[in-house]
């Protein structure tokens, strides 16, 4: 197995107590020119992790020691890595938890390869997120015409305020701690100016604009979209479950709707 560099711009680790599984995904990663490390427990992969700061981190959830979702914890801790969650369980909670505890993507065993090289190089595609920046001062009430970029590349909407250069969003003055893949789906749908957005079309705004190979969108990428729209709520709400920034069109999708001020 090729050693990694720490810091190197095309590192991988692969953490997979399966060996034969860990040799196909290392092979995957080499043949895309990453460096790659392997570790067949938890422990062992966040250590390797730590020590080889890779761009990307495979993970399987189910490891002799500790399993894949506290390892996940771990890494994000202290590590903005990409992490592809690879398991063979499709239970709705167990991708619930691998997402909402800062997975990138889930792909179910058996996967084919050709289809996980796209996933990952479409999330390479994606800018990372940059370090948080003081928040804007509080702005005027907008409404949902203002769903305009203006000379600064931002977009408003209440008191919601996207910056699409700077990859941030405050509300109410108050920066928001989103994922990469939450800012995309968030951006998405303040810039569709109140148009509802297809489910099938989020799962590929969360893949990448220029996202090559495998179109197929499966139930379990529809899910992962409703996970992180479910964040993104939370996010927004701060405790004002009565209204909501983002409705579900049922059978459908979800569009971005004006709500006051207090909605955030």
């Amino acid at each position: 197995m090729s050693s990694a560099s720490p810091g190197d711009g095309r590192t991988a680790v692969v953490i997979e107590d399966d060996l034969e599984i860990r040799n196909l995904v290392c092979a995957v990663l080499e043949q895309g020119g990453f460096q790659v490390s392997s570790a067949a427990s938890g422990r062992e992969g966040v250590k390797v992790v730590r020590e080889k700061l890779p761009t990307v981190v495979t993970l399987d959830i189910g490891l002799p020691d500790i399993d894949g979702y506290e390892v996940l914890r771990r890494l994000r801790s202290d590590s903005d890595c990409y992490v592809v969650v690879l398991s063979g369980r499709a239970d709705e909670m167990d991708i619930l938890t691998a997402l909402q505890a800062g997975a990138d993507d889930y792909v179910l065993k058996p996967f084919r390869p050709r289809e996980l090289r796209a996933r990952i190089d479409a999330m390479l595609r994606r800018p990372r997120r940059q370090s948080a920046l003081p928040p804007p001062p509080s702005p005027p009430r907008a409404t949902q015409a203002d769903l305009t970029p203006d000379a600064a590349s931002l977009l408003r909407v209440g008191s919601l305020v996207i910056d699409g250069d700077a990859r941030t969003a405050t509300c109410s003055g108050v920066e928001l701690q989103l994922t990469k893949t939450e800012f995309n789906l968030l951006h998405d749908l303040a810039r569709s100016n109140g148009a509802v957005r297809t489910k099938n079309e989020l799962v590929r705004v969360a893949r990448g604009r220029d996202y090559r190979g495998y179109n197929f969108v499966s139930r379990t990428d529809e899910r992962a979209i409703e996970v992180h729209i479910a964040n993104l709520r939370q996010k927004l709400a701060r405790g004002h479950d009565e209204s909501t920034l983002i409705a579900t069109v049922r059978g459908v999708g979800f569009r971005m709707m004006e709500q006051s001020d207090e909605s955030c």
